[in-house]
C-alpha cells in the first residue's frame, strides 16, 4: 500500500556520541489507533504488548536500557541488560521493543508496576515479577543505521542479532490474516495487535505505518487531582483525569476510583500529597459537581486506564486504573480518537 501522506520521508539522523561511536539516542516510532480491523498482504501483524517500551543501546560491552522518552531504566532491569551483554554476537546495535510481566499468558503492566521505579531490585523482586523483553525491530546494527530499510528487511537482521532465550524473546508476526489473528487475540484476553506496514521504513514519531487494533478502549490520562478517600478506604478516593487538546488545554474527561491495591493507594497519595496546588489544573470539561473533598495537583503524573467506552459529556464509562506511566510525557497525552487508517482509507 503506498501513502501519499507525507511519511515517505528518510529517518532524521542519529545523534552519536562523541567518540564517534553508537547513537546516543534515536527516537522510537509510535503507532496510530484505528477503528478498521483488516487484512492485507503488504502488511504484518503483531501481538500489542502490555508493558513499557525500551529501546535497547549495546556498545562495547554496554548495555543502556532506555523508555521511550530517553528515561534510564538499566538498573531496573538488570535481568534484560545482563543477558544482552552475555548473547551479543559482536556487533554494536540498537533494538526496539517492549519490557513485560506475565499472569499466566497475559501480559500485565499492572503486575509490571512492582517493577518500574525501583532501582537495584532485591533477589526476592526478581523472583517475584520476572521480566522479559520482546524485541520487534531494530535501527542500528552491523555499523550503520538499518531504519531506512524495508522492515520485513530489518526484521532477519534482528533475528541474526541475538540468542533469543531467557528473558530475550523475538516478537513473532502473522502475514495478511489481521482479522482472524485480531479475533483470536481478543478472545484470549490480549490487549490487541499492531499492524505494520510491511514494506515500510523506521520512522521516528506517531505514524500510519504502524496501527493499534485494540480489544477494549484504553489509554493515557494526565492525572489532575484526588479526591478524599470515604469509610474505610485507604490513600485517596478517586482519581481526577484529563488530557491535552489541540489548544493545549488540559481537559476534565472524568474521575477513576478501581483498580488500586492498598500499596497503591498509599503510594499514590504520597506521591500526590508533594505536588498539591492550590487551583484546578483543567482549563476545560465539566467538573464534578460537588468540589467537597477534591484535592488539585500538578499535572505531572500520568496514569494508564482502561474503560468501556466515552460518555456524550465527553466522560470515561466504567474506567479502571491500571498503572502509572513514568514513561510518558504528560504534554503528550491526547484523546486517542479512532481514524481510519486501513489500506482502504
Amino acid at each position: 500500500m503506498t501513502r501519499n501522506d507525507g511519511t515517505d520521508a528518510a529517518p532524521p539522523p542519529a545523534r552519536r556520541r562523541g567518540d564517534g561511536g553508537l547513537p546516543a539516542w534515536l527516537d522510537p516510532e509510535l503507532a496510530t489507533l484505528t477503528r478498521d480491523r483488516f487484512s492485507d498482504p503488504a502488511w504484518i501483524f503483531e501481538r500489542k504488548l502490555d508493558g513499557e517500551r525500551c529501546l535497547a543501546f549495546a556498545s562495547g560491552g554496554e548495555v543502556r536500557l532506555m523508555t521511550r522518552n530517553d528515561h534510564s531504566i538499566t538498573s531496573t532491569f538488570p535481568e534484560v541488560a545482563g543477558a544482552l551483554a552475555a548473547q551479543r554476537r559482536g556487533d554494536d546495535f540498537v533494538v526496539d521493543g517492549e519490557i513485560v510481566a506475565f499472569d499466566k499468558d497475559e501480559t500485565k503492566f499492572g503486575l509490571l508496576q512492582h517493577r518500574l521505579g525501583v532501582i537495584q531490585p532485591p533477589p526476592s523482586l526478581l523472583a517475584e515479577v520476572p521480566a522479559y523483553y520482546y524485541m520487534f525491530d531494530v535501527m542500528y546494527a552491523g555499523g550503520r543505521d538499518v531504519r531506512p530499510l524495508p522492515l520485513l528487511k530489518r526484521k532477519p537482521i534482528l533475528r541474526g542479532l541475538l540468542s533469543f532465550d531467557g528473558p530475550l524473546r523475538y516478537t513473532e508476526h502473522r502475514d495478511t490474516e489481521g482479522e482472524a489473528y485480531y479475533r483470536e487475540a481478543c478472545a484470549k484476553g490480549w490487549e490487541g495487535l499492531i499492524a505494520k506496514r510491511a514494506d515500510a521504513p523506521y520512522r521516528a514519531g506517531r505514524t500510519k505505518d504502524w496501527l493499534k487494533f485494540k480489544c477494549e478502549s484504553g489509554q493515557e490520562f494526565v492525572i489532575g487531582g484526588f479526591t478524599d478517600p470515604q469509610r474505610s478506604r485507604i490513600g485517596f478516593g478517586a482519581l481526577l483525569l484529563g488530557y491535552y487538546d489541540p489548544g493545549e488545554r488540559l481537559v476534565y474527561a472524568g474521575k477513576v476510583g478501581t483498580g488500586f491495591t492498598n500499596q497503591m493507594l498509599r503510594s499514590l497519595h504520597d506521591r500526590l500529597a508533594a505536588i498539591e496546588r492550590p487551583r484546578s489544573p483543567f482549563a476545560a470539561g465539566p467538573l464534578p459537581r460537588s468540589m467537597s473533598g477534591v484535592h488539585w495537583v500538578e499535572p505531572r503524573l500520568v496514569g494508564e486506564v482502561g474503560f468501556s467506552e466515552w460518555t456524550t459529556a465527553g466522560e470515561l464509562r466504567h474506567p479502571r486504573f491500571q498503572g502509572l506511566r513514568d514513561d510518558k510525557d504528560p504534554r503528550e497525552v491526547v484523546r486517542e480518537i479512532p481514524g481510519d487508517e486501513g489500506p482502504g482509507a
